[in-house]
């Protein structure tokens, strides 16, 4: 978690500190996010039918994701949720507190990231620091710069 921070404070990019219970999925998250601004996201980390490709999704909290939909969208084969183990592989993240941060741990650039391209039009949105009791609040300006920054394959789609 402390990565986080500190390769915040190395590319200058300021957020809101938000601490809070510890929940697991974006519904549970729902009761603590009255005083946050900003878009509220989910991520979901998927893999295809081989397992040699796996995607981190990122779409606005109200989204239903159709994954059938995905796959043929982005041209993959069978999409399915990613298993526990391979979420610590790639991106060193226990179940619910998946989030762009953990791409911080994706050295190689395995993870492709797929963002709903609604997002820009928001000036704030929010993640998990890749611990599931705090949530940080960043523009959308430096959310993108920091995606820069990972060197993954990010592509925005209208999902």
């Amino acid at each position: 978690m402390d990565c986080v921070f500190d390769k915040l404070a190395e590319l200058n990019i300021g957020y809101e500190r938000h601490e809070h219970p510890a929940v697991f999925t974006s519904t549970e998250a729902t009761e603590h996010w009255a005083d946050i601004k900003g878009a509220h996201c989910k991520n979901i980390f998927l893999r295809d039918s081989k397992g040699r490709q796996h995607y981190l999704v990122v779409v606005g909290f109200h989204k239903q994701i159709q994954i059938k939909d995905l796959q043929s969208t982005i041209g993959s084969t069978r999409l399915s949720f990613a298993s526990e183990q391979r979420l610590e592989k790639y991106l060193n993240l226990k179940p619910g507190s998946v989030s762009p941060f953990g791409l911080i741990n994706d050295t190689e650039n395995h993870v492709k990231v797929i963002i709903d391209s609604d997002l820009k039009q928001e000036a704030f949105v929010n993640f998990h620091p890749n611990i599931n009791t705090q949530t940080l609040t960043l523009s959308f300006e430096d959310f993108e710069k920091y995606l820069l920054w990972t060197g993954n394959e990010i592509r925005f789609l209208k999902l």
